[in-house]
């Protein structure tokens, strides 16, 4: 691995590993600050919901700046938010600063894709993106599962100050590391907005809500479809969800490595279907417990495979707002949470078994797969006619 890419991805671990391992400690920390499972679920919103409002704004007051200072402002906000995660008294503030702590989430990511990318020989820029969004899926892999069982067996608080120490390491690392990158100094906030203009990045955004949207009916709804439906031991669903992150690991890379082969477009088309099939696969033969665990893995595999094209699709759309646009990518994978765990929870409201939201997740991806080849038929040529189009929709 490039060591200039090291920091980026140790960022991401950090990221992940305060995104996800939440989950996991809800009754702990619902006990602790005296409230219901449902109110501790809150603090998972207030995190979304911070991600999304955050990187917009974020990106907008600091594409002036230069992208290496940015990146430590940003995970110095992160750091410093989830040290007082640690300490907070009660309900009311740990909401407050989860929210908070969601801020620069999005907006790292958006500028570290760029970074990425400029860092990258010609031909290897999915790669590096995906070199970045290892340490995400290593958290999913490794440290969600080993904070959550400290966070049990000592305490929940001790899961945001592991995530501040991987913050101070990130920050360590970006100022030995990460090399200085120019910075575009004639643009502005309503400059970077213009993008949203261009039919092109809403495609890509339209791909990435709704397509990718499918596999979270499939990952929110992971435990009781594998333990009702499949028939796993409650206490084996640590293995379960390491097997899932696993998948990530691999599909990450394997995404990376096949977007700059096949092309971005080719290869988010393939992908979508891929999702398509195995979410058929979970719905007719999840009772079956050892294609049940093949499924989670491919399903894991496929759920970080889609990020370095789809990054690349929308850096592509959005030449002149490549931070802003890489920014809201972040708002649209959480929208793609918030739609995939609600949709998919509607057949289970209706009393239908838990291998059901993987239907809906199908008639999901269908969706982003129409959306993708329709996209590639418009966008899918050269590079430089892709831009000749952005260009022309700007004006």
């Amino acid at each position: 691995m490039d060591k200039r890419i090291i920091p980026l991805a140790i960022g991401g671990l950090g990221i992940g590993t305060t995104e996800f391992t939440v989950m996991g400690l809800l009754p702990d920390i619902a006990k602790t600050l005296q409230i219901t499972i449902p109110q501790a679920g809150h603090l998972i919103s207030a995190y979304a919901m911070g991600v999304v409002i955050g990187a917009p704004i974020l990106i907008g007051y600091s594409v002036k700046f230069p992208p290496k200072k940015v990146l430590i402002a940003f995970m110095i906000l992160f750091t410093l938010f989830n040290g007082l995660s640690a300490i907070a008294p009660n309900y009311s503030t740990m909401l407050i600063i989860r929210f908070m702590s969601g801020l620069p989430h999005g907006a790292f990511f958006g500028v570290g894709t760029v970074v990425a990318s400029k860092m990258a020989g010609k031909g290897k820029e999915a790669f590096y993106i995906s070199m970045m969004f290892t340490g995400l899926t290593v958290a999913n892999l490794a440290m969600v599962p080993l904070v959550t069982y400290i966070g049990h067996t000592f305490h929940w608080r001790l899961y945001f100050a592991i995530v501040a120490v991987i913050g101070v390491l990130a920050l360590l690392f970006l100022k030995l590391w990460l090399p200085a990158i120019e910075t575009n100094q004639n643009t502005h906030f309503l400059e970077e907005m213009k993008f949203l203009k261009n039919k092109q990045s809403w495609l890509v955004l339209a791909i990435t809500a709704i397509g990718f949207g499918g596999l979270f009916t499939w990952l929110s709804y992971i435990t009781p479809l594998m333990t009702v439906v499949s028939g796993v031991q409650s206490s084996q669903m640590a293995y379960v969800m390491v097997l899932a992150g696993a998948g990530m690991v691999v599909g990450n890379l394997v995404g990376g490595i096949v977007s700059d082969k096949l092309g971005p477009e080719k290869t988010c088309v393939l992908l979508i279907f891929l999702m398509m099939i195995s979410l058929t696969g979970v719905f007719f033969l999840s009772e079956h417990q050892n294609i049940a665990f093949i499924l989670t893995f491919m399903c894991g595999a496929l759920s970080m495979s889609i990020a370095p094209p789809i990054n690349i699709m929308m850096m592509k759309a959005a030449p002149k707002s490549e931070m802003m646009a890489a920014a809201f990518m972040q708002a649209g994978f959480n929208i793609a949470n918030a739609m995939g765990a609600f949709l998919g929870g509607i057949p289970l409201e209706y009393g239908l078994p838990f291998n059901y939201p993987s239907l809906v997740g199908v008639g999901m991806t269908f969706i982003g797969l129409v959306i993708s080849i329709r996209y590639m038929y418009l966008y899918g040529a050269s590079e430089e006619e892709a831009v000749a189009e952005c260009i022309s929709c700007d004006k």
